[in-house]
């Protein structure tokens, strides 16, 4: 997804070229791409991605046209890599965004993944993967999407209680998520649920509920994320005049654990502090490449890309988007080269949220001497520690940011 507020940073070459640097090592790296998708039927309460229903996209976008636009972004992709030197590499995984990407046609979601392969090649065992509302797809739609090449379907069921929903503004009713996964198997994809907890009002029963729900539709995967107010948001407002309740962190760690006992008891494993799968080959794989620091590049209005340490992000609307492509130019609004300390920084933050975990010899030697601190806090995994590596143990993962804090005292 694409956060709805782009940062700083210093401006993009118009022919979206990257320094030289950006190409060391890429032979190491995982390659993938994101493609976003910015259309929704409605704007849910809490949601702060960079995403439009049809009324707020104005004159000079259009829904119909934009696969065309994305396409035109992914030839630039293609001369940029090559042009800059990267090595032919194939795509790994390949996820579509939103928004919600199945408001197009499954037609275009497949000519963009075609035009994607025809250019840069698709792994015989590369992750294909959508994020699709249940009230978004038809057993037609999925099959043609499955056909293309789409090995996965990531589906927002978010709560399986009625009133939950209606306070997250989501659309759907609870009885069309196990017939759209139903749908889904038949079609031949994996599947992953997407659930929201500590929405107010919703009770520790709410939460059992909507966990025991997800769970009998027997998915591949599910993530679990705490519901987080963002300033500018409906329910954020609605928050501020006391409309609903403010949310609560001892309500977010009791849920926490519910789903962690409840996930573990059905047969899944944790891997990212907010992800389970029922096996290794169920992770999704082009989040992980997130985490470890790989290669992507990112298509659409407000997508992020990076290689080797430069990272860049498009022009948020998107008629803007579309008028920068038209006219030959890069979409790009802006660009950051991170340095050596920058990078080390990022994989702290982002490999430390992992069940594989940190490499100790990541750390500085500050970061280092706040290990046995850590274990004695019971917030990382003593053998593992002493293995030379970093593992949040469960009450870690429940403060993983104050972990991360501790391993980078710098």
């Amino acid at each position: 997804m694409a956060p709805s507020t782009l940062p700083l940073g210093l401006p993009a070459p118009e022919d979206g070229s990257v320094p030289p640097a950006a190409v060391e090592g890429a032979g190491t790296r995982s390659f993938g791409l994101y493609v976003h998708i910015p259309f929704c039927a409605v704007r849910c309460g809490y949601c702060d991605f960079n995403t439009y229903t049809a009324t707020e996209l104005g004159g000079g976008a259009s829904q119909d046209a934009y696969a065309g636009s994305v396409l035109a972004e992914l030839d630039l992709g293609a001369r940029v890599l090559t042009s800059s030197g990267f090595p032919d590499r194939e795509l790994s995984t390949v996820f579509f965004g939103g928004g919600t990407p199945t408001l197009l046609p499954a037609s275009d979601l497949a000519t963009i993944l075609r035009a994607s392969t025809a250019l840069w090649g698709l792994a015989p065992d590369a992750e294909v993967t959508t994020e699709a509302n249940p009230d978004s797809v038809t057993p037609e739609s999925l099959r043609i999407l499955r056909e293309a090449g789409f090995t996965r379907v990531s589906f927002g069921m978010q709560s399986a209680v009625p009133h939950v929903l209606a306070v997250l503004d989501r659309t759907h009713a609870p009885e069309r998520v196990p017939q759209a996964v139903a749908w889904a198997r038949e079609a031949g994809l994996k599947v992953s649920l997407d659930l929201i907890y500590g929405t107010p009002g919703e009770s520790l029963e709410d939460w059992r509920t909507s966990l025991s729900t997800a769970l009998s539709y027997e998915p591949d995967h599910i993530s679990a994320y705490a519901l987080i107010i963002e300033e500018g948001t409906r329910l954020a407002s609605r928050i501020r005049r006391g409309q609903v309740a403010p949310i609560d962190d001892d309500d977010h760690a009791d849920k926490y654990l519910l789903a962690d006992e409840m996930l573990a008891q059905a047969g899944f494993q944790w891997y990212e502090v907010s992800n389970w799968a029922r096996t290794p080959l169920d992770e999704c794989r082009h989040n992980l490449a997130y985490w470890r620091g790989d290669d992507w590049w990112g298509a659409g209005p407000g997508a992020h890309s990076h290689l080797g340490g430069t990272r860049w992000w498009n022009v948020k609307h998107p008629r803007a988007y579309a008028q920068a492509l038209d006219a030959g130019r890069s979409p790009a609004a802006g660009r950051e080269i991170l340095s050596a300390g920058d990078r080390s920084v990022e994989e702290v933050m982002l490999r430390a949220r992992l069940s594989e975990g940190l490499p100790t010899d990541r750390l500085t030697p500050a970061g280092r001497r706040a290990i046995a601190g850590l274990i004695a806090d019971e917030l990382i995994q003593p053998a593992a520690a002493f293995a030379g590596t970093v593992v949040l143990s469960f009450r870690g993962r429940l403060l993983a940011d104050a972990v991360v804090r501790r391993l980078l005292p710098d």
